[in-house]
């Protein structure tokens, strides 16, 4: 870890107050470095329901490589993917390692950070999340990431606020500016915007100045127009494909079953990108084991592009969300001037992390959860 300067030590003593259950040592008042043994921490010991989850007082803080930043969370948000994981997804994958953290986003402070980062330093407020195969999540008061996953957070964001933006922001950036690379002017569908990653999809194409059409339940419908969409299509009462007028340059697809996927596809002009969150990689692996699942998903995945190609003439995509310093830097300029915001509905302290997760099973909270770490 690298030795912190003495105007460091202040910020980082605060940050290791009695409150942090973790255990921390300070070595010398006038060039302090920290080292975080052991914290407080959600661990997943085997897949099932919310019970499985345990706030464990004891976890080991794994030592710091070159790149990597310590951050002491204050809020973490809760996404689907966390539900899933729980409950056996990817199983082929993490069930070897487990016991494992959940958690992909994250806002706190830096509490330390590894020799070779530059950009970030102690006591900085940030955000940022995590790739999805992580395996040491953010459930936890002390988040290990990398600087590329972690940007500086808008004074004018709450750390609740910003725990919601940045997994499902990036995982809508990487297919509209990665994948499809939106540009002004262009005609943007989502499917499913009511949603995390479809509402910051709307968000993302509206500042780079497309126009966007979206599909939502009837209570998302007043709040997607705001955001900037010039259409908001209520599925449970309109005939989407009768509503929709037109062709798009590209979909973003977050429902992904065969309906939207035939919808999403027939709406799009030739050249266009038809982009899904629900690949069947994760699936076929669980199902078939890795060795035979992940090949096996690249097949179905290779077969379909070169049928939609041919038959309609479109980029047919799985996508999935990755680190991005490009991509965060500009949701951290979008969140700051406040074209970029993920809704938050409820939160829940860390230490009720179980009622949080059946609370979004059972579909009584349908927005964005966040875990306040104190």
């Amino acid at each position: 870890m690298r030795i912190l300067k003495p105007h460091n030590v202040e910020p980082l003593r605060a940050l290791c107050n009695s409150n942090c259950s973790s255990n921390v040592k300070l070595f010398d008042k006038r060039f302090a470095r920290t080292l975080v043994t052991s914290c407080r921490a959600v661990v997943l010991p085997r897949f099932g329901g919310p019970e499985v989850l345990e706030v464990r007082s004891n976890v080991e803080v794994p030592q710091l490589k070159p790149n990597e930043v310590l951050v002491r969370a204050r809020a973490v948000s809760i996404n689907p993917l966390d539900t899933r994981m729980r409950s056996g997804y990817g199983r082929s994958l993490f069930e070897p390692l487990l016991p494992l953290i959940l958690g992909r986003d994250i806002s706190g402070e830096v509490a330390a950070v590894g020799n070779m980062v530059q950009s970030l330093s102690v006591g900085q407020e940030v955000f940022g999340a995590l790739h999805p195969t992580a395996v040491r999540g953010t459930y936890a008061d002390y988040a290990i990431l990398a600087e590329d996953e972690l940007t500086p957070k808008p004074a004018s964001v709450t750390h609740v606020e910003a725990s919601a933006i940045p997994f499902a922001a990036l995982t809508a950036w990487r297919a509209l500016k990665s994948t499809a690379r939106i540009t002004e002017g262009q005609r943007l569908l989502v499917v499913g915007g009511g949603g995390a990653v479809g509402f910051s999809a709307i968000q993302l194409a509206v500042a780079a100045g497309c126009h966007v059409a979206t599909t939502c339940g009837g209570e998302s419908v007043d709040r997607l127009l705001a955001a900037g969409a010039e259409q908001a299509v209520d599925y449970t009462a309109e005939d989407v494909e009768l509503a929709i007028k037109g062709k798009f340059d590209a979909v973003l697809d977050t429902i992904g079953v065969p309906e939207t996927e035939r919808i999403g596809i027939n709406l799009l002009k030739r050249g266009g990108h038809y982009m899904t969150l629900q690949g069947e990689a994760a699936y076929l692996a669980d199902k078939y084991g890795v060795t035979v699942g992940i090949p096996l998903a690249s097949a179905i995945l290779l077969k379909k592009q070169l049928q939609y190609r041919y038959s309609h003439g479109i980029e047919y995509w799985w996508t999935y969300m990755r680190a991005d310093s490009d991509g965060l830097d500009e949701i951290r300029r979008l969140s700051e001037a406040g074209k970029l915001k993920v809704p938050v509905e409820k939160t829940f302290p860390i230490t009720q992390v179980r009622e949080a997760h059946e609370a979004k099973d059972k579909r009584l909270i349908p927005g964005k959860v966040v875990l306040e770490v104190d």
